[in-house]
């Protein structure tokens, strides 16, 4: 009850305060720039590798007729996606076990399903990445997929999963988050070659363009009648916000479930979605859209919108990515692993996946790939068969799951700067460009071309900063540890030549497995 007091003084506090700006009005926000209407035509091709489910098999079918919207007029049959996301380990609930004979019944049509990014930061990351991969697996399958940025609600914040409420982001940092994040959504579900023909539509949507004409009082007349407070207080991320009589919850963080839930009664009445998906986190959120939609719209089976038991619209969540051991995965030691290569490089994020516990790789391989089954079983039994290389299986989940983030470039961008960084690896032809691709996560010094000419193997090791002495490098040097450009440096009396320098622009040097020096020729 005390919270409840504190939630209704907070009310008549946001309501009455005098104040410039209301909250819904167009002047709250401030337009931003993202084209929010892309989409990909049905025979556009998405996705690297040509994998799509083909399947005879028809699952059991209703008596009852079906809504128009829902009929196919192709009639053809499309795999069971549900079935497939939960031999995946991708489906952790859903509203309704009905939809799992919507998403594969000949008789409907394709379903349109959304997920939803709020742009607190210029990129997504690890993390956001499942909710990309089963929009991808629900394309897969036929259906069609939208992509909601927050142009909106991110400037509330979404209090799931939160000890403390977000920052509140400038106008300028939210324009360019959206920018950032929208690019990355286009290039990963639109950028990539090779996709079966039946793949589903996408678009991507900000919902500042249906916000920024809502007013408060309309809003709170229109769905805030329809809310009930018992309920969105019975909310997990609600209640332990609540539990915190020193930290609370802000009366914007609270009514964040309804923002989210009236956009997917936007989505639902002007672009036929029907699917909502999201974290396990996200569920409070998920069920407060199809319980507002069903209130709002005010239909039932009498007037033919719900058929038989089938609701009109459903909520799916996919588990928290975790490693076997039950910690998070998706951090690394420098933060989180980004998806945009300006945070992070296609190498670095190559290598966090190539170092993947053996414990985690198969079902990692499941989670994260669109390998088919039967070939991740088969990689899993070869990781038990005498004369297994080591890394082979992480080898794999780092190649298909860098070529989906970064595209074919990135992962052949992500193969070179790995050679390159393999001493003794002469074979490997260096290029500047190469060398320059893990200069930001190693070492690097700048000299000038006259230094560096002529100059001792030695003595550079020295001036470079890699070795401290002569003496280091002449030891380093006996048990073989040298190396110039991949090369191993055979004796002191090596001189840097003209052809030492990499494009007359770069040199690598190695002391040992690990130690690197990027020298930048100027």
């Amino acid at each position: 009850m005390a919270a409840a007091g504190a939630i209704n003084s907070s009310l008549r506090t946001f309501l009455f305060k005098t104040t410039t700006q209301s909250p819904f009005a167009p002047s709250f926000f401030t337009k931003l720039s993202l084209p929010t209407c892309l989409f990909l035509p049905n025979n556009h091709k998405f996705s690297h590798r040509p994998f799509c489910y083909s399947s005879t098999q028809l699952t059991s079918q209703e008596d009852n007729p079906r809504p128009e919207k829902w009929q196919n007029p192709n009639n053809n049959t499309r795999p069971n996606v549900l079935q497939i996301l939960e031999e995946r380990g991708l489906l952790e609930s859903v509203t309704s076990d009905s939809l799992r004979s919507v998403c594969s019944d000949s008789n409907f049509g394709p379903l349109k399903v959304y997920c939803g990014f709020d742009p607190t930061a210029e990129s997504l990351h690890l993390g956001n990445l499942l909710g990309i991969i089963v929009l991808s697996w629900f394309l897969r399958c036929g259906h069609n997929a939208v992509a909601l940025i927050g142009g909106a609600t991110g400037r509330i914040g979404d209090p799931s999963g939160k000890s403390l409420e977000r920052p509140e982001l400038d106008l300028v940092t939210l324009e360019k988050n959206i920018s950032g994040i929208g690019g990355i959504i286009k290039k990963i579900l639109f950028g990539s070659p090779d996709v079966c023909e039946n793949a589903g539509e996408v678009k991507i949507l900000n919902n500042y363009d249906w916000w920024k004409d809502v007013k408060f009082l309309d809003f709170l007349r229109n769905v805030g009648r329809y809310a009930r407070v018992g309920t969105m207080m019975s909310k997990e991320s609600v209640k332990k916000r609540l539990e915190n009589a020193e930290q609370g919850m802000s009366y914007a963080e609270f009514t964040y479930q309804l923002l989210q839930g009236y956009d997917f009664v936007h989505l639902y009445e002007k672009e036929d979605v029907s699917v909502q998906i999201g974290g396990s986190d996200q569920w409070g959120n998920i069920t407060a859209g199809t319980d507002l939609i069903r209130r709002l719209t005010g239909k039932s089976s009498e007037n033919g919108t719900v058929v038989g038991s089938v609701p009109v619209v459903f909520g799916l969540t996919f588990p928290l990515l975790l490693k076997s051991d039950g910690t998070k995965f998706g951090k690394s030691e420098d933060g989180a692993i980004w998806l945009a290569p300006s945070l992070l490089s296609p190498y670095k994020f190559y290598q966090y996946f190539f170092t993947v516990p053996d414990d985690d790789v198969v079902r990692f391989l499941k989670i994260l790939t669109f390998l088919n089954i039967e070939e991740i079983a088969e990689v899993e039994r070869d990781m038990g068969k005498p004369g297994y290389v080591p890394n082979t299986a992480q080898r794999r989940l780092a190649e298909e799951v860098t070529r989906f983030v970064h595209g074919q470039e990135g992962l052949e961008e992500a193969l070179k700067a790995t050679e390159a960084l393999k001493p003794g690896n002469a074979d490997t032809k260096l290029d500047w460009k190469t060398i320059e691709g893990i200069a930001a996560d190693v070492p690097s010094c700048s000299m000038n071309y006259d230094q560096v000419l002529n100059i001792s193997i030695l003595d550079l090791y020295v001036s470079s900063g890699l070795l401290e002495s002569k003496s280091a490098a002449r030891r380093m040097l006996k048990q073989g540890g040298l190396y110039l450009n991949n090369a191993k440096v055979d004796g002191e009396s090596k001189k840097i030549e003209a052809d030492d320098i990499v494009d007359d622009k770069v040199i690598l040097l190695s002391a040992g497995k690990k130690n690197k020096m990027v020298v930048r020729i100027s």
